[in-house]
């Protein structure tokens, strides 16, 4: 399998094209930097994101308060995150950084509030 990726380390977006199968990398062509060929090689093998979200509060102002993912999440299971993230209804008072749902969808990442409502 061949992938173009556009590395986001730095503002130069350098293109890089990864070669391989099954997590196996034959060939990386177009990295620029050191960090740019880990950013690909990590991306190719087992990309990850940082999800971000809203959750439904009551007794706020705001029905809504915002959330996200501590540390990045991997990129096949965000869906099933965004569905825990649904059936949450939270009430205030919460603090930012409260975590709101442990090891979601197993995946050892808790999601946590990003901000304070009162």
């Amino acid at each position: 399998m061949k992938k173009d990726i556009i590395c986001t380390v730095c503002p130069m977006g350098c293109v890089i094209t990864v070669e391989g199968e099954n997590g196996k990398i034959d060939s990386i062509e177009g990295y620029t930097c050191p960090r740019g060929k880990n950013y690909a090689e990590n991306e190719f093998v087992s990309p990850v994101r940082i999800l971000t979200s809203t959750a439904k509060i009551s007794g706020a102002k705001t029905p809504l308060v915002a959330v996200r993912s501590k540390t990045p999440v991997p990129k096949d299971k965000l869906f099933d995150c965004m569905a825990e993230i649904r059936k949450l209804e939270l009430t205030a008072p919460v603090k930012r950084g409260d975590v709101l749902i442990a090891d979601v969808c197993g995946t050892g990442v808790d999601i946590v509030s990003s901000a304070d409502v009162k």
